[in-house]
């Protein structure tokens, strides 16, 4: 039997490739389960290719036009200091980039982890924190690569302290709410409950990426490569959790991994 049924919207896309003379006969071969994990593992292809694209024009020199006018569009032309709005505005935004600190991000995965482990849940708590600990090598190691500088346009609205791309806070606000909203996501059997989770853990890894611009502390197209990159990573790893589960390595929905 299929793990997880695909939301409504991709169920109208796969019938209406059904009907397509070719394709329909390929996707009556294969089951929901496989059909949904080929439209993730295409989700996953486009985020990499995005994340290339980006990379490719942070490495060609300079920022372009794009990127300097998206900053100084959200700065008072007056006062290139002061950010778009009311005070009030630029608090808020801080309070959001908190959200994809790594403290914050830490607090609530070692949460995660052990609430997994409390409900003898250890091996979901262990991919979890593999996930999350790869996701962050991962950021670190592309920021030393790439070294590209914080930008310099604006006055930054916080302190900083790493390299400029990929956006660690957007990246890292992907990998693990996207995640975290995946995996409770495999306890709900309703479709809007799991669009829901899905869906808020989308929005907030976007607003943590824009606040990050407003702020001055990156470039945009520094939060657009860490959103392709955390969002690949996010996927493949809930990919991996769904076949490690049905291997019966990893605790199912129901399932427990051993005794009180």
């Amino acid at each position: 039997m299929s793990d997880i049924a695909p939301p409504s919207l991709l169920k109208r896309g796969l019938r209406r490739l059904e009907a397509l003379p070719v394709v329909g006969p390929l996707l009556a071969s294969v089951s929901t389960m496989e059909r949904a994990t080929l439209v993730v593992v295409g989700f996953i292809a486009f985020a990499f290719y995005l994340f290339l694209v980006v990379a490719d024009e942070v490495t060609e020199g300079p920022p372009g036009s794009l990127d300097r006018g998206i900053l100084i569009a959200l700065r008072n032309p007056a006062d290139p200091s002061d950010p778009l709005g009311p005070p009030w505005v630029e608090e808020m935004m801080r309070d959001i980039t908190a959200m994809g600190g790594t403290s914050v991000l830490t607090l609530l995965t070692l949460a995660v982890i052990f609430f997994l482990i409390l409900t003898r849940k250890r091996h979901a708590a262990l991919l979890v924190a593999v996930s999350v600990a790869g996701g962050t090598l991962l950021s670190q190691g592309l920021k030393w690569g790439f070294d590209r500088p914080r930008p310099d346009l604006v006055p930054h609205g916080m302190s900083v302290y790493s390299q400029s791309f990929p956006s660690g806070h957007a990246m890292l606000a992907a990998v693990v709410y996207l995640t975290l909203a995946a995996l409770l996501a495999r306890t709900q059997k309703r479709t809007r409950v799991k669009l829901f989770l899905l869906g808020g853990a989308t929005f907030v890894t976007v607003i943590v990426g824009i606040s990050r611009i407003y702020l001055g502390v990156h470039w945009p197209t520094d939060v657009v490569g860490g959103w392709a990159l955390g969002a690949a990573w996010a996927s493949t790893c809930w990919l991996t959790m769904l076949w490690l589960q049905r291997k019966g390595e990893v605790e199912g929905e129901t399932s427990s991994g051993g005794g009180a």
